[in-house]
């Protein structure tokens, strides 16, 4: 993409559509596709015709950066057995076609390395994100013990966790740091580390769900020291001009829980150990990994990334609830974060990047489409002069 405007549409770049670059990567704008897991993964776990078909679109309609869903770096870690992997070779191998397509593209593709923790071999999010039920099971579901920093499962009715001991807290570094050195193999351009929603980093984070009394408990510090520990190991796998992201859950939503404070302090080591950007979700601490006891309006959640950004100076992903162009343009211009993911209202329309782009003035000859579409559509336009405008919106006169 330019640099400018090149059609006379725009006196001036809008910042959504100004590139970005973070170490070595540089994004053709700031519009991300944030990791949504589909429960569609192949065989062991492999990448396939799914995910390069629905990732793919994203590439085609303009987004600068896509992430890969949460996938686990170990097979205890899946959330269920339709999960992604990244813990052997045939899974890196059944990456690469998608990253290769992406790459042709001008995307760049990132993965979410994750670990389901106490929600480990739980319903997929389209049987209701619980526990798994009877009828899952006699229909086929494969169910496991999983592991959590306690013995307490996530809530009522779900399965109870084994507690991770102290050599195995530290042998799960190293499982981190061995799904970031096949991420980085594969071809990833980047990493985000998932310590959001409940999920194993999440619950080591939380006092609601770790009441540990050794090195990995206790205390703030305590309670940080798993996740910043893999974070350490997953940035020294990495190329030096490779970023890495980390989601958290910016608040339980909980009085006793993870808060705000928390999470600025969460920031400041994490940057302090190599971190590029801060992914700023919130929730799930209990329940499903949506349930956030935390009030839903447009935007909920970019206050989360303004603070992050001010007060641990480090750049910061705002999720949730954007849903238009000039309400994701207003977050950059007034500085509240240098990122915007776009995730249920791409799934609506794969090609709402672009659309955005119409709407801000951009593209009015749809000349930051792929070619193969934008030729079409640039057509289009003569055949429908007087009656609609070129994105399709018909004129209606008197």
């Amino acid at each position: 993409m330019s640099d400018g405007p090149t059609n006379g549409c725009t006196t001036a770049r809008p910042k959504l559509f100004e590139p970005f670059t973070i170490r070595g990567l540089a994004l053709k704008n700031r519009l991300v596709v944030p990791p949504m897991v589909h429960y569609r993964a192949e065989a062991g776990g492999t990448c396939g015709a799914f995910h390069l078909v629905h990732l793919g679109r994203y590439a085609l309609g303009g987004f600068g950066l896509v992430f890969v869903e949460a996938t686990a770096v170990e097979e205890i870690g899946l959330i269920n057995e339709h999960d992604l992997g990244i813990w052997n070779d045939a899974q890196v191998e059944s990456f690469r076609p998608l990253i290769a397509f992406m790459k042709r593209q001008n995307t760049a593709i990132g993965i979410q390395l994750a670990h389901g923790g106490r929600k480990s071999s739980s319903q997929t999010a389209m049987q209701g994100m619980g526990p798994l039920t009877e009828a899952n099971l006699k229909a086929g579901a494969k169910r496991w013990q999983p592991v959590g920093p306690t013995a307490e499962p996530v809530a009522k009715g779900w399965l109870t966790p084994r507690q991770l001991t102290t050599a195995e807290c530290k042998a799960m570094v190293g499982t981190w740091a061995h799904a970031a050195k096949n991420a980085v193999k594969a071809g990833f351009d980047t990493i985000e580390i998932h310590t959001a929603h409940g999920y194993l980093l999440a619950s080591f984070l939380s006092p609601v769900s770790n009441t540990r009394n050794d090195e990995y408990g206790g205390d703030r510090a305590g309670r940080m020291r798993l996740p910043l520990e893999i974070v350490e190991a997953v940035r020294k796998q990495m190329p030096a001009s490779m970023p890495l992201f980390v989601r958290v859950s910016s608040v339980d939503g909980t009085v006793e829980g993870w808060n705000m404070d928390d999470t600025v302090v969460f920031a400041r080591e994490l940057k302090a150990r190599g971190v590029d950007v801060v992914d700023c979700s919130s929730g799930g601490i209990s329940g499903s990994a949506t349930a956030a006891q935390v009030p839903r309006a447009l935007g909920f959640q970019v206050p989360f990334a303004e603070r992050v950004r001010k007060e641990a100076e480090i750049a910061t992903m705002a999720v949730r609830i954007i849903l238009e162009a000039q309400q994701a343009e207003a977050i950059l211009q007034k500085g509240q974060a240098d990122l915007i993911a776009v995730g249920r209202q791409s799934q609506y329309n794969p090609n709402i990047a672009h659309h955005w782009a119409h709407d801000l003035g951009l593209n009015c000859r749809f000349e930051d489409w792929t070619p193969e579409y934008g030729w079409w559509l640039e057509k289009r336009i003569k055949t429908m002069e007087g009656f609609a405008t070129p994105t399709g919106t018909v004129t209606h006169r008197p």
